[in-house]
């Protein structure tokens, strides 16, 4: 059957629709393919090395163009933050004319300048404090009493003399405020060792090299204590560990905040420092007492010269011979060996011991043969004793009775295992100013001890008082390295009244300590308790 003739034109027409349609896509999809393809300025290129030198060219360019772009944004933004500060610079022009259109008159002149004069008279009034307060001079007191004793610190303890029933005189600062304040203080001293003032003298490279910077680890130690009605003072030591050099930072704080007082350089490489020890007798503990002179002073410190004063001669041989059997096996002979056919006088024998000395200014430790101390503590005498200026008197902790204190123990531990502060183990005697660091020439200006004092106790008193009533500054604070060893006290009929009760005062507080003195003196009574309890078990076991 033969098609009609239009359909097979119809048929055609479809056909070249379709064809021109695909022709048409064909040209739309090369059209697009060629709109997306990278420009190349019409600099074609063959795959190979130029190729790939002209793809670099481009993303290089592609990149400067970027960077363009990004710094002109940088450029616009400062402009912004430019006129940003323009307008708030004029409006800050404005709010403080308003302000002072409107600030009253006080006596002619506006609040603003009455809030300087204020300012300027509150920083007078606390530097008055610091004059006032005994920082920098002593003040004459009365008597002993009238001292306000400093309290020591390091870094991780307090050593305090009111301890009460409770507290203890070692232990580490409870209160959280009181934490915080020993952190600040040390704190301070190292920002003004650190970041000296012209005024302290500090170059900046010390004249030695590069400066060194102080940390918390180089704080030694330091002491506090307060005048009520001006503010709390404090003295604060640091060294490095592999020098001999001290900084010493005063600081003081007048019922507000911290006020810099002084900040020096102490050098006591070459400070030596005169031990005299007055003796009559008690040969066995010289011999003790020498065996630490050994390991402090001879092993560790080096700076030191021995003057011992001997009364009588019983016992004069062996103190000589113990020396000279230091010396030989030790190679030191800076000792002086004073001998004095007389009764036993301290203050007559440390008197004789500073004016045998003939090399001119030398620091003083009178000292007893009773007495432990550490090299730490020597350096501490170094640092707060200065000619002309202070004296130092420290507290001594004073151990109490061993055979009392370790009666659970079958023999007391070796002396070194004793030295604790503990409050069964010892106190701090803060009624006893033997133990003192003082330069000659201060000890010969306010005349010495008084002779006339004989026998025990007294003549450490009258010096102390000599000292309160002139200008000199006096040290008193607890410090960690002096011990008073425990020893059998006669208290002779010779004495007079007032030395008597002291001499039993002193033996009454060595013994022991509160706790322990109760059991002692309740011991029947807890005995018969023990022996009612033993009992009472032992019938129930029989029942």
């Amino acid at each position: 059957m033969r098609m009609p003739r239009r359909g097979l034109v119809i048929q055609a027409r479809t056909r070249w629709l379709l064809v021109g349609l695909a022709l048409l896509f064909s040209l739309v999809l090369l059209m697009y393919l060629l709109e997306c393809a990278p420009q190349t300025d019409g600099n074609g290129s063959l795959p190979g090395v130029v190729g790939e030198n002209m793809g670099k060219e481009y993303y290089q360019a592609l990149l400067q163009e970027q960077e363009e772009h990004y710094q002109n944004r940088a450029t616009s933004l400062k402009r912004q933050i430019a006129q940003l500060k323009q307008e708030l610079q004029e409006m800050s022009d404005k709010l403080k004319s308003l302000q002072e259109k409107k600030t009253p008159k006080v006596n002619g002149m506006n609040y603003q300048g009455t809030k300087e004069q204020t300012s300027n008279d509150l920083l007078e009034f606390l530097h008055s404090q610091i004059d006032k307060a005994e920082v920098s001079v002593g003040a004459k007191l009365p008597s002993e009493y009238g001292v306000i004793p400093f309290e020591s610190f390091t870094s991780m303890k307090v050593f305090q003399l009111e301890m009460g029933l409770t507290r203890h005189p070692e232990e580490k600062p409870v209160r959280k405020d009181k934490r915080d304040e020993l952190v600040e203080v040390i704190e301070a001293g190292l920002e003004v060792i650190n970041n000296p003032d012209e005024e302290d003298g500090q170059d900046e490279d010390d004249g030695v090299g590069e400066r060194q910077l102080y940390s918390e680890n180089d704080f030694i130690e330091g002491y506090y204590r307060t005048e009520r009605d001006k503010g709390t003072q404090y003295e604060l030591f640091y060294k490095k560990m592999d020098g001999m050099e001290y900084r010493h930072v005063t600081l003081f704080r007048p019922f507000g905040p911290l006020m810099k007082v002084k900040s020096e350089t102490v050098d006591i490489s070459r400070s030596i420092i005169n031990i005299i020890v007055p003796l009559a007798g008690r040969t066995e503990a010289f011999a003790q007492f020498m065996q630490n002179f050994r390991d402090v002073c001879i092993h560790q410190d080096k700076r030191v010269h021995l003057t011992v004063v001997y009364f009588g001669n019983d016992g004069q041989s062996e103190v000589k011979s113990i020396l000279e059997s230091v010396a030989r096996e030790t190679s030191f002979h800076n000792y002086t060996l004073v001998s004095l056919n007389e009764e036993f006088n301290r203050g007559r024998g440390l008197d004789m011991g500073a004016r045998a000395w003939e090399k001119g200014e030398v620091l003083m430790f009178f000292c007893d043969v009773d007495v432990y101390f550490t090299a730490e503590f020597l350096n501490s005498c170094r640092l707060n004793a200065e000619p002309g200026k202070k004296v130092f008197y420290p507290v001594v902790f004073s151990l109490y009775n061993p055979a009392i204190v370790y009666a659970n123990q079958d023999i007391p531990p070796p002396v070194e295992q004793q030295l604790v502060h503990k409050k069964d183990s010892g106190f701090w005697r803060d009624f006893g100013f033997g133990m003192t660091c003082q330069y000659r020439t201060d000890f010969l200006t306010v005349g010495g001890f008084d002779l006339e004092v004989k026998g025990w106790g007294g003549e450490d008193v009258h010096l102390y008082r000599k000292y309160l009533h002139g200008d000199l500054m006096v040290i008193r604070t607890p410090v960690p390295g002096l011990f008073h060893l425990w020893h059998e006290k006669h208290c002779a009929d010779e004495l007079t009244p007032e030395q008597y009760r002291m001499c039993i005062q002193s033996k009454a507080m060595n013994e022991a300590s509160h706790s322990h003195l109760g059991m002692l003196v309740f011991r029947e009574e807890i005995e018969t308790h023990l022996r009612k309890q033993a009992y009472r078990t032992n019938s129930e076991a029989v029942g």
